[in-house]
């Protein structure tokens, strides 16, 4: 009996879903060799090759590890996840055989500080609001990427039934709300974001654009919808964020966070890969923005004080998460 090919085995949303990751993958495909050139000025291949497999530098800047993560994730590196004596994951990397021919012998050195805010003297937001350009294709992106996943977390998640006023925060010009509201009617939705930005959003049937700040103060709803903003900022302001979002809650309200989660030991997978692109562009535009793990986002939520923390659905790379007050 001949062979099936691997096209017909799959499903139409794996299909979809794999040429998501390869569409991903090619909107950032200078991230890797990008990381992989700092990689070698940093003489990171060096010092592991002569360090040992079994390499670990406690005190490793952050920045690093998530270059390192990155390459793990192609396998230019291994690595391998040990919990400390208080808990914490520490990640040891080694060289990978069939790249030892990448040691070169260069100065380590490097500028710090953030790229982005460099070039442009202010932080990606704050740049959003002075480029009206900038400002509109940024928003345009965010809302077809909202259209492609959630249409299909739309299919498998069923935490929106039973809401009646949710609040979008952070949603952009609100794609999101528009398709939650096409499949849920009953739910009144407001879309609360900057006024720069709720100043471009269309008219939708049953969303109010609301403008303000959510490190001020976050509308009041029985639910709370976040998707793609809490890895825009550190755990700091996420933080601040989550607090503000809880405040308003009623008991047993909900934070709904769709975000992507990292794999806590780099994976080889097209999936994975993505989330580390994604990582690094976190990186080198805004300081403190990153991919996070499932245990990073627990965290947040018990430190913004949830009683409840649940990873439910996913699609399209990214996860759909619970946070209950």
């Amino acid at each position: 009996m001949g062979s099936v090919p691997n096209e017909a085995r799959m499903t139409l949303l794996e299909q979809q879903q794999e040429a998501y990751n390869y569409a991903m993958e090619l909107a950032s495909a200078t991230v890797l060799p990008r990381t992989l050139r700092t990689a070698i000025e940093l003489n990171i291949f060096e010092i592991i090759s002569r360090i040992g497999s079994g390499a670990e530098n406690p005190d490793a800047a952050v920045m690093v590890d998530r270059i390192l993560r990155l390459l793990a994730s192609y396998s230019i590196l291994t690595c391998s996840v040990v919990d400390d004596d208080n808990g914490r994951v520490r990640r040891r990397y080694g060289l990978a055989r069939s790249y030892g021919e990448l040691v070169l012998l260069k100065e380590l050195s490097s500028a710090g500080g953030n790229p982005f805010n460099k070039l442009y003297g202010m932080s990606l937001f704050e740049y959003l609001a002075t480029d009206p350009r900038f400002n509109k294709v940024f928003n345009v992106a965010m809302s077809n990427h909202s259209t492609i996943t959630m249409k299909s977390m739309l299919e498998i998640y069923r935490g929106f039934d039973g809401l009646w006023v949710l609040v979008d925060v952070g949603g952009g010009i609100d794609a999101n709300l528009n398709m939650i509201i096409s499949k849920h009617p009953s739910i009144k939705g407001i879309n609360f974001n900057l006024p720069h930005v709720v100043a471009d959003a269309p008219s939708f049937p049953g969303v109010e654009h609301v403008g303000g700040d959510m490190f001020a103060s976050v509308p009041s709803g029985n639910a709370i919808f976040m998707k793609w903003i809490l890895h825009d900022r550190s755990d700091e302001n996420c933080l601040k964020v989550l607090k503000n979002c809880w405040k308003p809650l009623p008991e047993q309200g909900k934070v709904i966070v769709m975000e992507g989660i990292l794999p806590g030991t780099p994976e080889t997978t097209r999936k994975a890969q993505g989330l580390f692109h994604m990582d690094l562009i976190m990186l080198v535009q805004t300081p403190g923005r990153k991919e996070r793990t499932e245990k990073d986002f627990e965290s947040l939520a018990q430190g913004a004080g949830f009683s409840g923390f649940a990873k439910l659905s996913t699609s399209f790379g990214l996860w759909i998460m619970e946070f209950t007050k």
